[in-house]
């Protein structure tokens, strides 16, 4: 379990700068995208309420007013989170071909410690589920000081409403994929996030496996995985069969535990006994 957990500590400082980066472009973009934003929005304001002369009431009702969706749903606040999704998913195959393609073709010595190759597979997801759930945390850290700078800078005559963290969330598609309201749905958001995750590794596996052959492998194995588990659904859509919403979740969830299990026994048996030194 040591060595497991300090494999898992060495794969995020491993990541740690451009992870911190990523950290702060979000903390920063966010924050001056409210700033922004809403300035712009007061400055159009003001203008519109000097030329017609009207109220702020009467601007309201003419041009509409703004609330945190205005802010949630521009380029400064879901460019981050883009960012940063684009990135991990990067890393997906980074954390395993820069082992290779490294100037001391480290993986040679990563393979070589006295320890199970399980670990290094499971170490390397691990390293990457947890930075994840760090992006996830500063959000739900960050949006209710965002949504308090906000309220502070706009008067309530010029507010559509004021709104919590929660609706905030609510209404705002990417932060109800990544803070999910339930904690069933976060078991099903992020319990998809670790399959596609270890289907992934296991096609990378393939790949230092069997190198062109293994890239085919891969891509068939990948397919494989995703109609397995979208089958279900593939079922319904044909219209041959009906699945009620509590037995399409279960069936869904026990094909994801199988399609995860699968990935990772086969992606740690490649890595064992086809991935040499």
């Amino acid at each position: 379990m040591m060595r497991y957990l300090k494999l898992v500590n060495f794969e995020i400082n491993r990541f740690s700068k451009i992870y911190i980066s990523l950290l702060l472009i979000t903390l920063v973009s966010q924050f001056a995208g409210v700033i922004i934003v809403t300035k712009n929005f007061l400055n159009r304001a003001h203008d519109i309420m000097s030329e017609e002369k009207i109220s702020e009431a009467a601007y309201v009702t003419n041009y509409g007013g703004i609330d945190f969706t205005q802010i949630a749903n521009s380029l400064w606040f879901q460019g981050p989170i883009a960012l940063s999704a684009v990135a991990l998913v990067f890393y997906i195959f980074l954390i395993w071909y820069r082992d290779w393609f490294g100037k001391n073709t480290f993986i040679y010595r990563l393979l070589m410690l006295p320890t199970s190759r399980l670990s290094i597979y499971l170490s390397k997801a691990t390293a990457i589920f947890l930075m994840v759930l760090g992006l996830i945390a500063l959000q739900i850290i960050i949006l209710p000081m965002e949504n308090a700078l906000f309220n502070s800078n706009v008067r309530e005559t010029l507010l559509n409403m004021e709104m919590s963290s929660s609706v905030i969330t609510e209404a705002n598609r990417v932060l109800t994929l990544i803070i999910p309201s339930t904690f069933t749905q976060f078991l099903l958001s992020y319990g998809i996030g670790l399959m596609v995750m270890s289907v992934l590794f296991t096609a990378i596996m393939f790949e230092r496996s069997y190198r062109i052959k293994g890239i085919v492998s891969g891509l068939v194995y990948c397919g494989i995985a995703a109609a397995l588990f979208c089958a279900p659904v593939f079922i319904m859509a044909s219209e041959s069969f009906y699945f009620y919403p509590n037995e399409l979740f279960s069936i869904m969830t026990a094909l994801g535990f199988i399609v995860t299990g699968l990935s990772i026994w086969l992606g740690s048996w490649l890595l064992k006994n086809r991935v040499t030194v």
